[in-house]
């Protein structure tokens, strides 16, 4: 079937019809397709970096956020200590006010007089 070829023809490739399935595209034209799969694989590779870079980032932006809800949380736990705290000193500072005046009013020391009747 195959015809030997003259050197004008030897620009041609001999392909064998008895199975296609394993011939690649390669097979066909080698330097076009050799130059085009490696065009793809730098393609897929930037792709690939480029996807790398979007994945760090978002982690780190993830673990921002995480830390930032931590603090979040700390801060607003400080905040109710300290909203108790007041309150309790609120009611002690109430407690000691009643206490100070009582014993102003009962002690002689914080007692008006009428100074102008003591003069006569």
């Amino acid at each position: 079937m195959e015809e030997p070829l003259d050197e004008e023809d030897s620009t041609f490739i001999n392909i064998s019809l008895a199975d296609d399935s394993e011939l690649l595209p390669e097979d066909l034209n080698p330097g076009v397709e050799s130059s085009h799969s490696t065009m793809m694989n730098a393609d897929m590779d930037a792709v690939e970096a480029e996807n790398q870079v979007e994945l760090e980032e978002k982690t780190r932006l993830i673990n921002q956020v995480l830390e930032l809800q931590h603090t979040l949380e700390d801060l607003s736990a400080r905040v109710d200590a300290v909203k108790e705290e007041n309150l309790k000193l609120k009611s002690e500072n109430q407690v000691l006010g009643q206490y100070i005046e009582n014993l102003m009013s009962a002690s002689s020391v914080f007692q008006t007089t009428d100074t102008k009747s003591k003069r006569k």
